[in-house]
């Protein structure tokens, strides 16, 4: 097939659209300094979670750190936020500790790389703009389940014991915590407990201090003092190598696309929820969510080159940017630069750091990401809603990340699916309140019934209508009144076409009017408006179609009984039980 030039420059104008701006820049002419000294806040604060992070994902501390340097800086350059601080996070690290027991540190580079060109591609395709359509209940599930993981991956490393196994996070914790019940040993968990309560305690007095880095920095020099034995992260080493071609092999590929696709997954939704954050504790800024995309995409292809892990956009860190007064992209560009220093000139003094108090670090993270109250309001608001968000957090911390999105918006869609089928009504109408004719009201009581459709008429609002419409009795017409139909679907429009042949072989005459264009061209192609167009049977108002009844009953025979191959339209049975064929149980219900 060939290729249309159109096609080209619309794909190439959305790739050209995704690119840096000068204008992005703008903001940073107005306050350079204050931007400067936000970057440098928030790269105090940025390093003692990107070691820990990096310790946690199975690739050492070192990658944490090259990934804040470089994803950090390719983010605030190509990302759709201004204001946003991007790397390594402990939602990441979830992913990644599987994919390193399965696949070894360069399946993990491998995956990272695999999953910027799926974001590259989301974010070509315009996917960005949809994640607003995430329900709560998934998110808030999803983060609080993701919290709770990463406390359960701390415990090893907070007990002092690191060759703890297990399938599942719990069970490694689990075995961990029965190790050091056999040999305890004080010292791990007093560090990694004081680091956690410095945080918690010294974040509620004074936020804006550094408390993650005041209380590392604290615990290892208490550690010298003191002489305790506990295990360190060791000296960092230049880098990881590349990722290997071996990874490079169709076979190899489709075992990693699965990680990929979740790391891609976790990255898109989380950098897009921190970018609607930022927008909010912000003024007058709005970001591109496909931009967004695109550079986080960018960033995770090239993090693997230098040993880096796969990056997102960091909740905690961008809040402490705002925080701190920054105003556009050199804030988070700074917190790279002086990351990259860090690394070059203070390698030795980090290569000391505890690891039970990096597992502090986090553990005080993961306590500051469940929201108490938002978890207690969407637990009382619908039982819908505590529904999804129970399970989101029962399937994160039992089974994983994808699933729990997987089930979370099954579950959902199935819920919002039910609400909405619940608004859809088939209900008797009067057919002409102005007219006080006694007789002529008599005549249409007994013979002519009018039925208003109301709301959508999908799959999930189909089967009830078929039997409300199916046991009309004593009628020889039956209008539908279509003007008030939200939306329609093939199952809908199907069984809208089986209730009126059930109808027609009764001797019923069946009649529509007000029926929507986008509608008709449903209802035209399975075949139900096109029968009742031929028969004359359909009408623009409901009362064209009312006087067309009025003159079909005039010119019938009260007489009703006809053999079963008579014309549909002629006067038969007007009683008797509906038809209950294997179909009529294939839809959900409508309410009445």
């Amino acid at each position: 097939m060939p290729i249309r030039p159109g096609s080209v420059r619309s794909a190439a104008a959305r790739v050209t659209g995704l690119l840096p701006r000068r204008r992005d820049w703008a903001a940073a002419r107005r306050a350079p300094r204050r931007d400067l000294l936000a970057g440098l806040t928030v790269a105090v604060v940025a390093l003692p979670l990107a070691l820990a992070f990096g310790a946690t994902s199975g690739l050492g501390a070192q990658a944490g750190l090259v990934t804040a340097v470089v994803a950090g800086a390719l983010a605030a350059v190509l990302g759709g936020s201004n204001l946003q601080v991007s790397g390594p996070t402990g939602a990441m690290t979830v992913v990644l500790v599987p994919v390193v027991a399965q696949f070894g540190p360069t399946g993990v580079l491998m995956v990272g790389a695999m999953a910027g060109v799926v974001l590259v591609l989301l974010a070509i395709a315009r996917v960005g703009r949809y994640a607003r359509y995430l329900p709560t209940p998934v998110i808030e599930g999803f983060t609080a389940g993701i919290a709770v993981v990463i406390a359960l991956q701390q415990i090893p490393a907070a007990v002092g014991v690191l060759d703890a196994h297990g399938s599942k996070v719990w069970a490694v914790a689990a075995d961990a915590v029965a190790r050091f019940a056999a040999h305890p040993d004080p010292g791990p968990p007093a560090v990694a407990l004081g680091v956690a309560a410095v945080m918690l305690l010294g974040g509620r007095w004074r936020p804006r201090l550094p408390f993650s880095l005041i209380a590392v920095a604290a615990a290892t020099l208490l550690t010298d003092f003191l002489g305790l034995d506990l295990a360190r992260i060791g000296r960092l080493p230049a880098g990881l190598p590349a990722p290997s071609l071996e990874f490079l092999q169709p076979d190899a590929i489709g075992r990693l696309l699965p990680s990929a696709l979740a790391v891609a997954a976790l990255a898109a939704l989380e950098s897009l929820l921190c970018a609607t954050v930022a927008d909010a504790m912000s003024v007058d800024e709005h970001h591109d969510p496909d931009r967004e995309l695109f550079g986080q995409g960018l960033a995770n292809l090239v993090t693997p080159v230098f040993g880096g892990i796969p990056a997102t956009a960091a909740i905690a860190r961008t809040a402490v940017n705002v925080r701190a007064g920054a105003g556009s992209r050199l804030a988070a560009l700074t917190h790279a630069v002086v990351l990259a220093v860090i690394v070059l000139a203070a390698a030795p003094l980090v290569a000391g750091i505890p690891l039970a108090a990096l597992a502090g670090v986090l553990l005080a993270t993961a306590v500051r990401m469940v929201e108490a109250s938002s978890l207690l309001a969407l637990a009382r608001a619908t039982r819908g809603d505590a529904l999804v968000l129970a399970l989101t957090f029962v399937v994160t911390v039992a089974v994983d990340l994808v699933a729990a999105i997987a089930v979370g918006l099954g579950v959902a869609v199935v819920l919002a699916l039910r609400a909405v089928a619940r608004t859809a009504r088939l209900e008797q109408v009067p057919l002409d309140p102005a007219d006080h004719s006694a007789e002529e009201h008599q005549l249409l009581a007994e013979h002519i019934v009018a039925y208003r459709l109301d709301g959508p008429l999908f799959f999930a609002a189909a089967h009830q209508f078929l039997i409300e419409l199916s046991e009309v009795d004593d009628v020889r017409v039956v209008i539908l009144r279509m003007s008030r139909v939200t939306t329609i679907d093939a199952t809908g429009a199907q069984v809208l076409g089986d209730a009126v042949t059930r109808l027609r072989r009764r001797g019923i005459t069946v009649l529509m009017s007000g029926i929507d264009v986008r509608h008709d061209q449903v209802l035209t192609a399975l075949g139900v408006a096109g029968q009742l167009r031929r028969d004359g049977h359909l009408f623009p108002d409901t009362p064209a179609a009312i006087a067309y009844a009025r003159a079909h009953i005039q010119h019938r025979t009260p007489h009703r009984h006809q053999p079963s191959g008579a014309d549909p339209d002629e006067p038969g049975p007007a009683s008797g039980p509906p038809h209950t064929g294997p179909d009529s149980t294939a839809m959900p219900a409508v309410e009445h």
